[in-house]
């Protein structure tokens, strides 16, 4: 990534390029920037400024084009430069994740599952083999992977943690409720789904009874 794009830009900005790939399907050769602001309720002026950020977004005459504005998204936000990763803890939200396609789209490949669970290694889904957590570092070596996708249950989240900074991880995708604890150097983004459905409970659903 080229620039240095705020959090909530980046929420944003994929949003767009979902929009931009329904438009193609359609069909669609341009579109506007109050075209994209109404979809998503938000002011246009607003899409404006968070398309100066992109590398190459050219110009909003008759509307911009389609392809080229999903192009540069993909570009500044970088889906064409893939990242491997591997998913720790095979259950239902683990076996989920390996199952979503649209990973692949940009730019995540996921490489293979870990668990410690007899039943499960050894299986395989969506085609990617579960393996025994213990070979992971092994296994991360060659190609070199540095990225995990932490799906296990709380109980065991910082334990299985810390054993992943010893493998050489140095990024995790926490997808646990459990607030890990590691090193500086070590990156982590917590996917807090409890936390996301609050965000619009508590609002909507608060407004509507006292509405």
């Amino acid at each position: 990534m080229k620039t240095e794009i705020p959090e909530k830009v980046l929420g944003r900005l994929t949003l767009y390029h979902s929009i931009l790939i329904e438009y193609i399907e359609d069909g669609i050769d341009t579109i506007s920037s109050p075209q994209i602001a109404a979809r998503l309720n938000i002011d246009d002026s607003q899409v404006r400024k968070d398309f100066k950020l992109l590398n190459n977004a050219g110009r909003c005459r008759v509307g911009y084009s389609v392809s080229e504005l999903k192009d540069s998204i993909e570009e500044t936000l970088g889906f064409k430069k893939s990242k491997d990763a591997v998913i720790v803890g095979a259950g239902l939200l683990g076996s989920a994740l390996a199952k979503y396609v649209a990973f692949n789209d940009y730019g995540l490949n996921i490489r293979a599952l870990f668990d410690v669970d007899p039943n499960k290694i050894g299986t395989e889904v969506n085609g990617k083999q579960v393996f025994d957590l213990s070979r992971l570092p092994d296994l991360i070596r060659e190609p070199e992977i540095e990225l995990a996708i932490l799906t296990v249950p709380r109980s065991c989240a910082q334990k299985t943690a810390d054993f992943l900074i010893e493998s050489k991880i140095k990024y995790i995708w926490n997808f646990t409720p459990a607030v890990l604890k590691v090193p500086a150097e070590i990156k982590v983004w917590n996917e807090n789904l409890i936390a996301s459905f609050l965000q619009f409970a508590c609002r909507d659903f608060q407004s509507e009874e006292n509405g």
